[in-house]
């Protein structure tokens, strides 16, 4: 059957300024001021990045001058958040795009005064804690309603409705049904919660934008000001374009790279998608199939460490686990996720017969071999020399071995940019022409290895130094500013150009530039973490979290699959329309407690980041989703394709990453936890990849050769033996036995460190409920029982064959899970001496091998 012509399902082409125009809208503010005006916007915003940079920096308290507490830094993040927001974002769609209208203009005062509140009357606010003074009420109500407007112009109304429904919730409680009502809520205590303390506006949320959020933001900003993007999408195009459906294949891959600097799927869409749909129509994918492609890899890239659109660092403070905890526990599903897509867009190559774009040049195969293999042997090589080599700076050289490491990045990268100009400058070409030849690897690889530098140096901090978040950010950035005033001039330099003035006025506008698009990429993540905290401040203020559980419990009638699957399809609901760190505040605070609490009451003991991941990847998963999926759109209007035709296409490819969450909260290996050693881990990775590919085959309907009904079966179960191993061994041998709890502080003396102990509690909660469930807590460091347990935050008392619990700290593992003062420990989970469930891989392994021989025979026939 023949397909239909583009412009028989095409929605209007759309031309790159309108796409522009499109992310605009979307993220940074679709209005454009010009003349005066257009410049005090931009001053605002570059004092707002100036102002992030100085309270990051170590300055402050070096010169004694602008130190500001964390409730005051918020207070002025929030402030210039919702000034920029109502003089970027138009009211209305008719609103004018280049003047800001008066009432505008009041607003922003009014809201940024609000908002600013707690910075200007910071002493006076903390001498009546709980006693708001009428100036102070009319503030806050001001305040919230400045901040839901500034948030409807900048991320529509999804989030101001559910804002809107959860401050109603406040005051109309006694008037609720009996299963959600609560005590009435005076406007005093409602409005002093949400706006005058840090449990509403100023919480969490808002404190990860302001420390974290921002730095990061700013980075990815100046690094593709700089042409890190360019880069990225030209290095992938010319490793991965030869292939079969090789365009598609770079377009997962440059959405990666990009993914990884980017805090927004629909700049990561625009970004790529410009060059890469264009691309894969040209070779043959049909308009719909390249922009799910396009739209599924950006959405991924939200899932992909370090960033992960920013909801990596509120992990960090919701999950109370170091930043480098939360990105080895999220790289293996991030990578495998992508490695599908990968085998995806493959097998629709090979179910079309598309071939990849022809190379210029074409080196024999035993010289790529020998070159490929020196190239990794030397980066190798080179990782063992700068990561040995610098810790024998650091033990030689002590305090000075910063300025020594300085001093060497600094060389590393004169060294590189002079090696890049033996090469053409990347420029991007026009999507819209053929390309008829690839360009070559070596030359596109090595003219902007320079752009790596700042990347790894992010990753050292945060990974080798194990810096903070913050302060990572801040040392990349700075460093990132000074390859943006440099890498022109040093490069007419080195190209022999006599005029190196105006090659240092351009890097200058390059800096002044991506300073002020990073603030403006941060108005709508400022305005949305403060939002959703009025939820979080309603959940805390309410205890609606509680009426939540009790509903699902309800619902699923206490079976824990259906349990998952009507958690799963509520964060999407809840997700639809919302940006990707807003998009995680509200699933975590609604519906994490939920998976922890009827999980543990049901024998599922996980630890909080896998839950907490669960969340996450569905509430993303709203981005493809149709009808409200905003990447699927932005893809469909490069492709010219029906949007919501792209939505069912990329949502049937994004399956393969919504399997990854369930696989994960039964088998947390995949999220490298209680990894036995370098076997298991090798085991660990193996299957999950083959366990992914597998279900992609089956998903798809192709995997050597079109599969028959049987085939997709039979793959199925081999894929989930392959995620899960563990399942089959469990049906055989259970995994644990249940001793009494008598046992628990000798198992805890002798456990050895990041020991999982499996505890059973009893208690009554705080309406009186009978509650029995388990807890999963990590032991630290060797030592005592008492002190071990007071590690995770609890204090016990031997009272016959049960652990009374005395006391919980505040905000410690025990506390996150749920357990309670007065409760009793009764029983205690000992693993079973059975064998590793990864010998069921065996088994699995060999039907999979027999199921690829029947159907290599069948595609020789």
């Amino acid at each position: 059957m023949a397909l239909p012509h583009d412009h028989e399902t095409a929605s209007p082409s759309l031309s790159r300024e309108q796409l522009q125009q499109m992310v605009a809208e979307a993220d940074t503010g679709g209005r454009s001021p010009q003349g005066v005006i257009g410049r005090f916007v931009m001053l605002t915003a570059l004092a707002w990045s100036l102002f992030q940079l100085w309270i990051a920096s170590p300055l402050p308290f070096t010169f004694g001058i602008g130190v500001l507490n964390t409730t005051e830094s918020r207070a002025v993040h929030l402030a210039f958040a919702v000034f920029l927001g109502f003089l970027l974002f138009p009211a209305f769609k008719r609103s004018s795009r280049r003047q800001i209208p008066v009432a505008d203009w009041v607003l922003a005062v009014v809201g940024a005064f609000c908002a600013g509140y707690l910075y200007m009357f910071y002493d006076a606010l903390s001498g009546r804690p709980g006693l708001p003074t009428p100036q102070d009420l009319v503030v806050a109500v001001l305040g919230l309603l400045t901040l839901l407007e500034a948030t409807r112009r900048a991320l529509g109304m999804p989030l101001v409705i559910m804002a809107v429904v959860f401050i109603g919730y406040i005051f109309l409680g006694p008037y609720m049904p009996e299963m959600i009502a609560h005590q009435a809520i005076s406007l005093n205590k409602g409005m002093s919660h949400l706006w005058l303390t840090t449990e509403g506006v100023y919480g969490v949320a808002l404190g990860v934008s302001t420390s974290f959020i921002f730095l990061f933001v700013l980075f990815g900003a100046l690094l593709e000001t700089a042409g890190a993007g360019n880069y990225f999408i030209q290095s992938a195009i010319s490793l991965l374009g030869g292939l079969r459906g090789g365009p598609a294949k770079a377009a997962v891959l440059a959405s990666a790279a990009t993914g990884v600097i980017s805090g927004s799927s629909i700049a990561n869409v625009v970004t790529t998608g410009t060059f890469t749909i264009p691309l894969m129509k040209r070779v043959g994918y049909r308009p719909d199939k390249a922009g799910a492609v396009e739209s599924a890899a950006s959405v991924d890239g939200q899932i992909m460490p370090p960033v992960m659109g920013a909801a990596a660092f509120l992990m960090v403070e919701y999950v109370g686990i170091p930043y480098s905890e939360v990105v080895k526990h999220a790289i293996l599903p991030a990578l495998i996720s992508y490695i599908a897509l990968f085998y995806i867009v493959h097998l629709e190559a090979v179910k079309a017969g598309i071939h990849g774009i022809p190379r210029t040049h074409i080196a024999p195969w035993r010289q790529r071999l020998i070159s490929t293999g020196m190239t990794i042997s030397g980066l190798i090589i080179l990782a063992a020399i700068v990561y040995y080599g610098f810790g024998w700076i650091k033990t030689v050289a002590g305090d000075a071995s910063v300025l020594i490491a300085a001093l060497l990045l600094g060389l590393t990268y004169v060294g590189l940019l002079k090696f890049s100009t033996r090469y053409p400058e990347l420029q991007m070409d026009d999507p819209e022409q053929p390309l008829e030849a690839l360009p070559d690897i070596g030359p596109t690889l090595k003219s902007g290895l320079y752009f790596l530098l700042p990347v790894v140096a992010l990753i050292w901090n945060l990974m080798v130094e194990q810096l903070s978040p913050a302060t990572s950010a801040f040392w990349a950035t700075i460093f990132l500013i000074f390859i943006l005033l440099t890498q022109r001039p040093l490069t007419a330099w080195f190209r022999g150009q006599e005029d190196l003035v105006a090659p240092l006025r351009r890097g200058a506008c390059d800096l002044l530039g991506g300073l002020v698009t990073g603030a403006r990429n941060m108005i709508s993540i400022g305005l949305a973490t403060a939002a959703a905290g009025i939820i979080v401040g309603t959940v805390t203020l309410t205890g609606v979290g509680l009426v939540m559980t009790e509903f699902v419990e309800l619902i699923s009638g206490g079976n824990l699959f259906i349990m998952l699957i009507m958690v799963a399809v509520i964060c999407l609901i809840l997700g639809m329309g919302l940006p990707t760190t807003a998009n995680y505040i509200v699933v975590s605070t609604l519906m994490a407690p939920v998976v922890v609490e009827l999980g543990a009451q049901s024998g599922l003991l996980v630890p909080l980041i896998a839950v907490h991941l669960f969340v996450f990847y569905f509430g993303l998963m709203a981005d493809v989703t149709p009808p409200v999926g905003l990447a699927s759109y932005a893809a469909a209007g490069i492709a010219r394709t029906d949007p919501i035709k792209t939505g069912v296409t990329a949502f049937g490819y994004s399956i393969r990453t919504a399997v990854l969450p369930f696989m994960f909260i039964f088998n947390t290996q995949l999220l490298l936890i209680d990894i036995g050693g370098p076997v298991q881990l090798a085991i660990t990775i193996a299957s999950a990849i083959a366990a992914n590919l597998v279900f992609v085959a089956a998903t798809q309907g192709w995997f050597l050769a079109r599969n028959r009904w049987y085939e997709t079966l039979a793959l199925l179960v081999i894929a989930f033996s392959l995620f899960r191993p563990g399942f089959w061994m469990d049906l055989w041998i259970p995994p644990y036995t249940l001793e009494p709890a008598g046992r628990v502080m000798a198992v805890v003396e002798e456990a050895p460190a990041e020991h999982p102990l499996r505890l059973w509690i009893e208690g009554e909660d705080l309406d009186g409920r009978l509650i029995s469930k388990g807890v999963l807590l990590t032991l630290g460091k060797p030592g005592p029982a008492p002190a071990r347990l007071q590690e995770t935050g609890l204090r016990t008392l031997v009272n016959g064959d049960r652990l009374d619990i005395i006391a919980v700290r505040f905000g410690s593992q025990a506390d996150r899970m749920g357990v309670g003062q007065g409760y009793s420990i009764t029983g205690l989970e000992v693993p079973n001496d059975r064998p590793a469930p990864e010998w069921m891989l065996l088994p699995t392994l060999l039907a999979l091998g027999l199921l690829m021989l029947a159907q290599s025979r069948r595609r020789e026939d």
